[in-house]
């Protein structure tokens, strides 16, 4: 699983460090961080980013009052966010991180990125303190993925795919991130079950779209 999983973002590490820019995806990056802002909210001492990629969401953990500190486990893209924030190369499963030891911990746009995102939900609970926040923002569960058809602003099209959890390299966007590197889905059950089944308090969701159909799906969680 660690040598596909890394291998997947290797060769696109110079690609997405510029795709994650605001001069690329300006208003998406900006809705992205005011979700994680609106979830995760101020704070101080370590802010765990786990699956950090190329560390484009540093700078808005620290404005929030954080000490971020990365993990990925692409090594391509630590190479562009090791000049951002500390980083460690390491598997989200398998988190290099001392029991209960890190305030908050973020994860943005990166449980359809491993295979067994639950898994990486159990880790986070484990390095969280006691009252710790957990701010999870991803792709939304119901109408993102290669089951979505998003190619009419106005509507999207769901197929019988919907149930489908194994990696799909298909997309409606032929030139973004999902026809490189594929992506997992993560249905909200799934989602929201993994949560809970690690011990973590859903305190609330949050959803952000473009239009009137969301495209992120956030949560806060709170370790008991």
């Amino acid at each position: 699983m660690e040598t596909e999983t890394a291998a997947a973002y290797d060769p696109f590490a110079d690609w997405y460090d510029d795709y994650m820019s605001p001069a690329v995806s300006g208003e998406y990056i900006e809705r992205l961080h005011g979700v994680l802002g609106g979830l995760l909210g101020p704070g101080s001492g370590t802010c765990l980013d786990v699956c950090c990629g190329t560390g484009a969401h540093a700078a808005v953990l620290e404005q929030l009052g954080w000490t971020p500190v990365g993990v990925d486990l692409s090594r391509g893209q630590l190479r562009h966010a090791k000049a951002r924030l500390p980083v460690a190369a390491a598997d989200a499963a398998r988190l290099p991180i001392a029991d209960g030891s890190v305030s908050a911990v973020s994860c943005l746009l990166a449980s359809t990125d491993v295979p067994d995102y639950a898994a990486a939900v159990r880790e986070i609970a484990r390095v969280l303190r006691p009252g710790g926040v957990f701010a999870h923002v991803g792709l939304h569960p119901c109408y993102v993925g290669s089951f979505a058809d998003r190619s009419d602003p106005e509507r999207i099209t769901i197929d019988q795919r919907y149930g489908d959890r194994s990696r799909s390299f298909d997309s409606w966007n032929a030139t973004g991130v999902r026809t490189r590197v594929g992506a997992w889905h993560v249905p909200p059950a799934d989602l929201l079950n993994a949560f809970t089944a690690a011990g973590l308090h859903l305190v609330r969701t949050a959803e952000s779209g473009a239009a009137d159909i969301p495209d992120l799906f956030g949560i806060r969680a709170v370790k008991a």
